[in-house]
C-alpha cells in the first residue's frame, strides 16, 4: 500500500472515530478540551459522576478543591488572569448551591467562567429527588446565560456557545446543567451551524464628540475602571493616557492599569481612596470614564460626585452608560479599537497637572508608624516592592483588602485580584490557588485576615496535595477588623460579635496541613519574614500579628461625599 493510501485510510479511520457514538460525559470532556482548556477545578458527587468517569486519561488536568466554593473561586481566577473562561465542576444539590457565591462573585466582577453542574436524571426532575435543586432557577440572576442540556448530541454545540457567551462582550459566568441520564446516553455529536461573529462598528460620532470635549476642558481627568482589564485594553489605555498628558485616577479594579508609580496617576478613588485622587474628581470639569461603572464605593454620595464635570463614558455594555451618572458623551462598543482611535488634544492644562502632582506628594501615605508592633501597610508595601513585577496580590475582604489596594505596588492589573462587587470573604486562598496555576512563574501571595482565612481554610489541603508554591499571609488582629472599625465610628463603639480572640494558632494549623509556617509579631521581624516567604520553593504560610485597634484611613463615611474624607491616626 502506498504512503498516500495509508494516509487516506488513517484519515478515514479518524473520521469513523469522530462519527462513532460516545457517552454524553465523553462529549463533555472533549468539548472542554476543544476550547483549549487544560485545567478544571471541582469536586465529584453522584449526579456528575459520569463526567468524572470520563476524566482519567483525557489529558484534562483536574484540581480537586476541598469545597465547591473553592473550586468556583479558583476557576474564576483563571478567567481573571487569562481572560479565558475558567471551568468548575460540581454535583447536583449541595454541590451546585456551594458554587453560588463563586458564580455571583464572577458575575459582579465581569469574570468569564463556565460552571458545570450535575443534575438528577430527567425522568425524576421536578419530583424533589435526592440532591435535586433548581440550579437553573437559583443561578438565573447571577449568570450571563444558562443551559439545561436535554440531548447528549447537543453537548458540543452548547459548550462552544457557552464559552463564546462567557468570553465575549462584557464577560461573565455561564451555567451548564447536565442531567445524569444525558451524561450516560450514547450519541453522535450534532452538527451545529457556525455562529456569525458579532461585528461592533466603531462609534466615530462618539469619538469625535469626545475629542471636542477634551479640547474644551480646563481640568480633564481619566477615570480608569476594571472593564479595561476585561477587554485586554491595558496597553492601549496606557498609550492613550501618556499621549494625552491628562492625569488619571483608578477604581479598585482599575489598580494596575497604570503602574502604581506612574507619574500621571493620582491614585485610587472612593471610600478608601487617596485624597489627591478624590479631590481631583471633585474639581475636574471633564471626567473620561473608561471601563468603570460608577460603583457606589467609588462615587460616595452620587449626586455630589464630580459635581462640575461633564462625563465621557467608554463601555462595551450599553446598559452601564448613563445608568448611574448621565454621560454627556458616550462611546459604546469594543474598547480597544475605540481607545486606539481617540486622538486627545487638550489645551494648556499644565496648572491642573501640577496641582494633582503636588497633592499626590502632600498626601502621600506615611510609613513611620510608632511602636514595635507590625504596621500592616508598611509590610505590604515592602512585600510588593521586594517581589517585583511578577508580584500578584490576592487579598480577601476587609481592612487588609483596602491596605493592599492602597499600599502595594502593582505593575499590571492582573497583579491585583480582588473581590470588588460582591466582597466575598473566603475569596483569597482559592483564588490565589487558581492564579498560581494560571501563572506558575508569578509570585502569587494570598493575603487574608483572620476572619476570611477561616472561611476556606480547607484549601490548604489543596496547596499541599499539588505542591502549589503559593505564599500565604494571614494578618491576625483577632477581630473582624472592618466591622469593628465601622462599629467604632458609626455605631457608638458598640462592638457586637467581632471578637475572634479564640482563633487557633494559624501557624500550627498550617503545619498540621503539612505546610511550612512561621509567625511574625514584631516590626523587627518583618524584613526577615518577607525574605523567607519569597525564598520558599513550595507553599509557605506567614502568620502576622497586628494591632486590633488599627483602622484604614482615609475613609469616606456612608452617604457622604468623597470630598468629606475622614482621617485618623498618623
Amino acid at each position: 500500500m502506498t504512503g498516500s493510501a495509508a494516509e487516506t485510510l488513517t484519515e478515514s479511520e479518524e473520521a469513523d472515530t469522530e462519527a462513532a457514538p460516545r457517552s454524553g460525559a465523553q462529549l463533555v470532556v472533549e468539548a472542554i478540551l476543544a476550547q483549549g482548556v487544560d485545567t478544571v477545578f471541582g469536586y465529584p458527587g453522584g449526579a456528575i459522576m459520569p463526567v468524572y468517569d470520563a476524566l482519567p486519561g483525557s489529558g484534562l488536568r483536574h484540581i480537586l478543591c476541598r469545597h465547591e466554593q473553592g473550586a468556583a473561586f479558583a476557576a474564576a481566577a483563571y478567567g481573571r488572569m487569562t481572560r479565558k473562561a475558567g471551568v468548575c465542576l460540581a454535583t447536583s444539590g449541595p454541590g451546585a448551591t456551594n458554587l453560588v457565591t463563586g458564580i455571583a462573585d464572577a458575575y459582579m466582577d465581569s469574570v468569564p467562567m463556565i460552571a458545570i453542574t450535575g443534575q438528577v436524571a430527567q425522568p425524576v426532575m421536578g419530583t424533589d429527588a435526592f440532591q435535586e435543586v433548581d440550579t437553573f432557577g437559583i443561578t438565573m440572576p447571577i449568570v450571563k446565560h444558562s443551559y439545561i442540556v436535554r440531548d447528549a448530541a447537543d453537548i458540543p454545540g452548547v459548550f462552544a456557545e457557552a464559552f463564546e457567551v462567557a468570553e465575549s462582550g462584557r464577560p461573565g459566568p455561564v451555567l451548564i446543567d447536565l442531567p445524569k441520564d444525558v451524561q450516560q446516553a450514547m450519541a453522535k455529536a450534532a452538527t451545529s451551524p457556525a455562529r456569525e461573529a458579532q461585528v461592533i462598528e466603531l462609534d466615530d460620532d462618539g469619538l469625535r464628540r469626545a475629542e471636542a470635549a477634551i479640547r474644551d476642558a480646563d481640568k480633564p481627568l481619566f477615570y480608569l475602571g476594571g472593564g479595561i482589564t476585561r477587554a485586554g485594553a491595558t496597553g492601549d489605555v496606557r498609550a492613550l493616557v501618556e499621549r494625552s498628558g491628562i492625569p488619571a485616577v483608578c477604581t479598585l479594579h482599575g489598580n494596575g492599569v497604570l503602574p502604581t508609580d506612574h507619574p500621571q496617576l493620582l491614585g485610587m478613588i472612593g471610600m478608601h481612596g487617596a485624597r489627591a485622587a478624590n479631590l481631583a474628581v471633585q474639581e475636574c470639569d471633564l471626567l473620561i470614564n473608561i471601563g468603570g461603572r460608577f460603583d457606589d464605593r467609588a462615587t460616595g454620595k452620587l449626586d455630589t460626585f464630580a459635581p462640575h464635570a461633564k462625563v465621557i463614558h467608554f463601555d462595551c455594555d450599553a446598559s452601564e452608560i448613563s445608568k448611574l451618572r448621565h454621560a454627556d458623551v458616550s462611546v459604546h462598543g469594543a474598547m480597544r479599537p475605540a481607545v486606539r482611535s481617540l486622538n486627545p488634544e487638550p489645551g494648556d492644562i499644565s496648572a491642573w497637572v501640577q496641582l494633582g502632582i503636588a497633592r499626590r506628594e502632600e498626601f502621600a501615605p506615611r510609613y513611620d508608624a510608632p511602636g514595635e508592633g507590625v504596621y500592616a501597610p508598611t509590610l505590604l508595601r515592602e512585600l510588593s516592592l521586594a517581589a517585583g513585577d511578577r508580584f500578584v496580590a490576592v487579598p480577601d475582604v476587609g481592612q487588609h483588602q483596602m491596605w493592599v489596594a492602597q499600599h502595594c505596588h502593582f505593575s499590571r492589573p492582573e497583579a491585583h485580584l480582588t473581590s470588588g462587587g460582591l466582597g466575598s470573604m473566603g475569596f483569597s486562598l482559592p483564588t490565589a490557588i487558581g492564579a498560581q496555576l494560571a501563572e506558575p512563574d508569578s509570585t502569587v501571595v494570598s493575603i487574608s485576615g483572620d476572619g476570611g482565612i477561616m472561611m476556606n481554610i480547607q484549601e490548604l489541603a489543596t496547596l499541599r496535595r499539588y505542591g502549589i508554591p503559593l505564599k500565604v499571609i494571614v494578618l491576625n488582629n483577632s477581630r473582624l477588623g472592618m466591622v469593628r472599625q465601622w462599629q467604632e465610628l458609626f455605631f457608638d463603639g458598640n462592638f457586637s460579635e467581632i471578637d475572634l480572640s479564640d482563633n487557633p494558632d494559624f501557624a500550627k494549623v498550617a503545619e498540621a496541613f503539612g505546610i511550612e509556617a512561621f509567625t511574625v509579631s514584631r516590626r523587627s521581624e518583618v524584613a526577615a519574614g518577607i525574605d523567607r516567604l519569597l525564598a520558599a520553593e513550595g507553599p509557605i504560610f506567614m502568620h502576622v500579628i497586628i494591632d486590633p485597634a488599627e483602622n484604614v484611613w482615609p475613609l469616606v463615611a456612608p452617604g457622604k461625599s468623597n470630598s468629606e474624607m475622614m482621617e485618623g491616626g498618623r
